[in-house]
């Protein structure tokens, strides 16, 4: 799927959402308030911040402001393929400011975004444009990173996650396990199992669905219930991504698909404990 960039203000009323795509926004004229799970701060003209998917947050634009909205879903070309090493960005929320070079960029955007393309040309040239800004993103905020990554007791961690699957987990809850700020542990997690948490979250919620799809006659809306999901629809487009086919194709199949890899419980980390 690919990413979509938007203009656009935001009302003086707080609201409130979540979603299943990563988010960046920034404000191109007047300020917005952001808070995402308990970080918060005000977003001035040439700031932004990161919004990770799953990550509940609160938001509101003060007078006259717009916004310029980055929405990247986790298999957009931006975060893919040779782009792979940018979804890095998401590992927790994060505000920053534009330096002159960024802001030279963000004026030749606004002028791109302004072009007549067509739609299949202009999809592209979004996500294209999206993997510019975030790859100079990743350079500058790159820097604050540490570089000594500590060794996290995988087998707590897991532990925990199997038994708050139908819980509304947030990486804060994970990070206070192992006594670490979210971005530290977020940086952590990466270095040792080669996903973020909430990937790695998904997937463990996505094993505990299919296993109680395959050994159950539970129905499909408790299953999502708990495994996590906010509802059936959720469980089945999760499932169409990961395996290749609906949750209740799969009940009524003899046997699991074969030679799809997230199919197979999580490997590497805790394949040893």
């Amino acid at each position: 799927m690919p990413s979509t960039i938007r203009q656009i203000p935001l009302a003086s009323a707080t609201h409130h959402h979540t979603h299943d795509f990563h988010q960046i926004v920034i404000t191109l004229c007047g300020s917005s308030e952001f808070e995402i799970e308990g970080l918060g701060g005000r977003v001035n003209a040439f700031s932004g911040c990161i919004v990770p998917a799953h990550h509940e947050h609160y938001y509101s634009g003060y007078g006259h402001n717009r916004q310029l909205i980055f929405d990247l879903p986790e298999d957009a070309p931006a975060l893919t393929g040779e782009n792979r090493e940018l979804v890095a960005l998401f590992d927790a929320p994060r505000f920053f400011g534009l330096d002159n070079a960024l802001r030279h960029y963000l004026a030749f955007m606004q002028s791109e975004l302004a072009q007549e393309f067509d739609t299949s040309a202009n999809s592209f040239q979004q996500d294209r444009l999206a993997a510019t800004m975030l790859g100079a993103l990743k350079a500058r905020l790159g820097k604050d990173t540490h570089t000594s990554p500590k060794r996290l007791n995988l087998t707590r961690i897991d532990r925990f996650i199997r038994q708050h699957l139908a819980d509304d987990m947030r990486v804060a809850d994970l990070a206070q396990i192992a006594c670490l700020s979210e971005a530290h542990f977020s940086d952590c997690f990466r270095a040792q199992t080669g996903l973020s948490p909430w990937q790695y979250v998904k997937r463990q919620r996505l094993h505990a669905a299919r296993e109680l799809i395959l050994q159950s006659r539970l129905p499909l809306t408790d299953i999502a219930m708990q495994t996590g999901f906010a509802n059936q629809s959720a469980l089945s487009h999760a499932f169409r991504s990961s395996y290749g086919l609906s949750p209740r194709k799969l009940r009524q199949s003899d046997m699991a698909p074969v030679n799809v890899s997230s199919s197979n419980p999580p490997s590497g980390p805790l394949a040893g404990h």
